[in-house]
């Protein structure tokens, strides 16, 4: 049974930096392609970035030059280390992993960006 267990969001000031954390369990980790997605407010849930297992990235238009997505095949983890946060980043992120025809979401974790 895969599991993606997120952490590292709260709250933090507009300008501010925070780090996500996403741990795999149960998934044959450096061969899946993993995301982070979020869903804000009233939004519907975008793509925020993915790293292949290959090591190919890619950013959503509103993050790009802000937030940087790594990985850590030994740790079984992603990370998504967010700068120059804003209000409007202010939502529950989501970790993804697909493989094949399966994907996985994790139970989210929330940001909050606010003064």
């Amino acid at each position: 049974q895969v599991q993606l267990v997120e952490s590292g969001g709260g709250l933090v000031q507009p300008g501010g930096s925070l780090r996500l954390s996403c741990a795999a369990s149960g998934i044959a980790f450096s061969l899946a392609d993993m995301g982070w997605y979020r869903q804000g407010p009233g939004k519907q849930r975008e793509f925020v970035a993915k790293v292949t297992f290959g090591g190919y990235r890619d950013y959503g238009e509103s993050v790009k030059g802000r937030f940087t997505i790594s990985r850590d095949d030994g740790k079984n983890t992603v990370y998504l280390e967010m700068n120059s946060l804003k209000p409007e980043d202010t939502a529950v992120y989501y970790c993804n992993a697909a493989l094949g025809r399966s994907a996985t979401w994790g139970q989210g974790t929330h940001v909050t960006v606010s003064s």
